[in-house]
């Protein structure tokens, strides 16, 4: 099974970027291994339609973003099927919030959507100032975000290996903008 990790936000406005920068904390800490499949790593920033022909070559795709969803809080963590999406997520949020969910139901109505699961946070500051600073709730809330994605990632037959220990997502949101936006030479 071939499985992509997409992330996807706006990386110069505060917490809206959470997705990207999260991609590219896994890229650097971890190394996913497995005898049976294999695992690509984007950030697919806000490219949405864009990202058509890459999604659907794609078995499995877990999508990483900024949601909005009803009596939540900033730095709430979602993990959910994208077609049995929770109730209380209603995708009122950015604009690539709701551009992503139109990529993904045009995608599905042309019967071409991977099995895609939505890890997303609900974040704090979003366009406020241009800055790649993210909220403390934001914050707090990546190593729920990482544990959530490597038990998913583990139930699939991947065996994650750390690679480098002392990476946070801090330090990544200050850099991840220098970094490539795919890390799969198959791609």
């Amino acid at each position: 099974m071939n499985i992509l990790i997409l992330g996807i936000g706006n990386i110069l406005f505060q917490d809206e970027g959470m997705g990207a920068h999260f991609v590219h904390y896994l890229d650097e800490k971890y190394e996913f291994e497995s005898e049976h499949n294999s695992v690509s790593i984007v950030d697919g920033g806000t490219l949405a339609h864009r990202l058509i022909p890459l999604i659907v070559k794609f078995d499995h795709v877990i999508v990483i973003d900024c949601i909005d969803a009803n009596d939540s809080k900033p730095g709430d963590i979602y993990f959910f099927d994208f077609e049995n999406a929770p109730k209380e997520i209603d995708w009122q949020g950015s604009a690539h919030e709701i551009e992503m969910l139109q990529t993904l139901n045009m995608i599905q109505m042309n019967g071409d959507l991977p099995k895609t699961q939505v890890l997303g946070i609900i974040p704090k500051r979003v366009a406020d100032d241009t800055t790649f600073e993210l909220s403390d709730e934001v914050i707090n809330a990546t190593s729920t975000m990482e544990k959530t994605i490597i038990e998913h990632l583990k139930s699939l037959e991947i065996t994650p290996k750390i690679k480098k220990d002392d990476i946070t997502i801090t330090h990544i949101s200050q850099v991840s903008y220098k970094r490539e936006i795919i890390n799969d030479p198959k791609i």
